[in-house]
């Protein structure tokens, strides 16, 4: 993608014409995040930034969130996490990817006896294990719920720094949505059994995480 005739700090646009926002932020070190909010690229740099690293960073991440969009149209084809050993390969790709690498599961399993949970972490020991009943669902709500539980490695509870570290995942509020509606779906016995969470899995903040 490429900033079209603008400064990089307003009237940029995607190659598709898709508005973009530059966050400055004095949280941020040496982190750089990219991300979809409503029909806007928004990317997130630090506050330190120069203009000329603006416009690098802008670039690079422009480009990053073209190149999602084109996996995501491949994603029906992509093969799945289907073992253990290959759901650990792939957290620590997506914590390489959208956490900077810094949250490192000591082992990611698939379990069968999580009935209220799509997934849960234990930071005392590093361990995360999803629900096995994630498995039929899209890759990008099994990505949203390992990002979430390899989240919880680094900030315990669903507070504002939380949520920032999931901000750079494209499909977090899409996600979350989907698994609240099959939450519901299942709580209520709508349609035919979808194996999810009941009610103990509504509640938005953790998304049944």
């Amino acid at each position: 993608m490429r900033a079209e005739g603008a400064s990089a700090t307003g009237g940029l646009t995607t190659d598709e014409g898709a508005p973009v926002v530059v966050r400055r932020s004095a949280r941020r070190r040496r982190t750089v995040a990219a991300f979809w909010e409503d029909g806007t690229a928004v990317v997130a740099i630090p506050a330190s930034f120069t203009r000329a690293q603006e416009r690098e960073w802008v670039g690079r991440m422009l480009e990053k969130l073209k190149r999602q969009g084109e996996r995501r149209a491949r994603g029906a084809g992509r093969r799945r996490p289907s073992g253990d050993a290959e759901l650990a390969a792939h957290a620590a790709e997506l914590s390489a990817r959208y956490l900077g690498g810094r949250a490192v599961p000591t082992s990611v399993r698939w379990v069968g006896n999580q009935n209220s949970r799509w997934g849960s972490a234990t930071p005392a020991d590093g361990s995360i294990r999803l629900s096995d009943k994630l498995k039929p669902m899209p890759q990008w709500v099994i990505d949203y719920v390992l990002l979430h539980e390899l989240a919880h490695l680094l900030v315990a509870g669903h507070n504002a720094a939380f949520w920032r570290l999931l901000e750079a995942y494209p499909e977090t509020q899409r996600a979350k949505a989907f698994l609240e509606g099959v939450a519901f779906a299942t709580s209520r016995g709508l349609g035919r059994d979808t194996g999810g969470p009941g009610d103990a899995g509504v509640p938005g903040d953790d998304a049944g995480c």
